[in-house]
């Protein structure tokens, strides 16, 4: 028997032993898997767009779409063949709903995640995880309370290329891991995020307009999720420009260089920071945004390795992804490790009397097809809530860093953010200068 996620509500107040599990489907191996997309904008379309190419390959079928502004909403439909709806809570309640992809702005994705999960859906969600580290961590936890399936987006993770390393790592091929690097650089004319908007949108609209935009909802600040302000189309279009509802080049693209790095080196759960810090600032693209062109961070982790990333829009020459064990060093893009001459003996006996092996990617599903394959089958997810969830604390540990110009440590104790006194300056001024240069 099914019921709704608003009748579970009055059920649970009265049999409130009972479990997440009793009241969502369990599907089996060869069921077909019905989904639903929430959030149909740019990467929420292109989602729609390749689950509907592969339907009857993957068994699924999609039943249907949601979003607040109706042209994208109307589109989706269209594409998918999906029930078109601008009210999420309709898919929540509805019983021929297995799963649902979430691809809505950050500020909104732990908020449909966890009630999803509460109604008895899995859960697809693109990265970040969330848009604050108290909303991942109550993500984390709604996992692991009602035992839902949850994949984060950052398709990085299931790189056969990653899954090579972390054997590599796991074998202890290049020794202690000391510090990696990775960066994701962009160079555009106009300024990033400066996505076209569409003059006639607006909450003005008769709601069975084309141009029909739901801006009360979008903002979400009836739960505090953004502040209420006016219709502002800048806000709408271009929302990774604002740091109300995300948290920038951190968020969006070295979430995506994070995570498998975690991965890889701490393993599927990933790890919490110890020390995080962030420097750069808005040095081109000086228009209303409150973001900065130029991003880089240093996270510090308890295993005694540091993680360098950088993120810069004015220049799309970016930094090689590069793992540094003491013995060898694993250099992800080429699909190689290189011993180091000081270890090489050492290097030698755990690769084959060679001071170079190839790194041979694994064979393995996209990120959505692992998520159907762990929704049907169990299997072992890419980015599970634990590494979301850690690699999201580090990340926005890095945008307050830079925002409030502080070196931010993590209590693991509390699950707290403390500032130290020291400025990042200062930090810096101790280190010497890294070089990142491949050989």
């Amino acid at each position: 028997m099914q019921i709704s996620r608003r009748n579970f509500v009055v059920t649970s107040a009265v049999i409130p032993f009972l479990p997440s599990l009793s009241y969502g489907r369990i599907l089996g191996a060869n069921e077909r898997l019905n989904l639903a997309f929430i959030g149909t904008g740019g990467m929420g379309t292109a989602h729609a767009k390749n689950v509907a190419g592969r339907m009857e390959g993957e068994n699924v079928n999609i039943t249907h779409v949601c979003d607040v502004y109706k042209r994208r909403l109307d589109h989706a439909s269209k594409i998918t063949g999906g029930k078109p709806t601008m009210e999420y809570r309709d898919i929540l309640d509805s019983n021929d709903v297995d799963a649902v992809v979430i691809s809505t702005p950050d500020h909104w994705h732990t908020k449909i995640a966890i009630e999803a999960m509460e109604s008895g859906k899995d859960v697809y969600v693109e990265k970040p995880l969330s848009h604050t580290i108290k909303q991942a961590l109550e993500c984390r936890d709604a996992v692991h309370r009602t035992g839902r399936v949850l994949q984060v987006g950052p398709q990085g993770t299931s790189s056969g290329s990653m899954w090579a390393a972390q054997d590599a790592i796991a074998q202890d091929k290049i020794g202690k891991v000391t510090w990696s690097q990775g960066s994701y650089c962009r160079n555009s004319r106009g300024g990033q995020f400066n996505w076209r908007i569409d003059t006639d949108a607006g909450p003005q609209q008769p709601k069975d307009h084309d141009g029909y935009v739901w801006w009360d909802r979008w903002l979400g600040h009836e739960w505090g999720l953004a502040p209420e302000i006016e219709w502002n189309a800048d806000h709408f279009f271009r929302f990774r420009k604002y740091l109300a509802y995300n948290g920038g080049l951190a968020t969006d693209l070295l979430y995506h260089r994070l995570a498998p790095f975690l991965r890889v080196i701490e393993g599927a759960n990933g790890a919490y920071p110890s020390r995080v810090v962030a420097s750069g600032g808005t040095y081109l693209e000086k228009d209303e945004r409150d973001i900065p062109d130029t991003f880089l961070m240093v996270a510090d982790y308890p295993n005694e390795h540091s993680i360098v990333l950088s993120s810069v829009m004015t220049n799309d020459v970016g930094l090689p992804t590069i793992i540094r064990g003491q013995h060898g060093t694993a250099y992800i893009d080429d699909n190689k490790i290189v011993g180091q001459g000081t270890w090489e003996n050492e290097f030698k006996s755990k690769n084959g009397d060679l001071m170079e092996v190839e790194l041979v990617p694994h064979q393995r599903r996209d990120h959505m097809g692992n998520f159907f394959d762990a929704v049907r089958n169990g299997d072992e997810l890419a980015c599970n809530v634990d590494l979301g969830c850690s690699t999201m604390v580090a990340i926005k540990m890095a945008v307050d860093a830079l925002q409030e110009d502080k070196v931010l440590r993590w209590n693991s104790e509390s699950e707290q953010v403390a500032a130290d006194a020291m400025t990042p300056q200062s930090y810096l001024a101790g280190l010497p200068l890294p070089n990142f240069a491949k050989a």
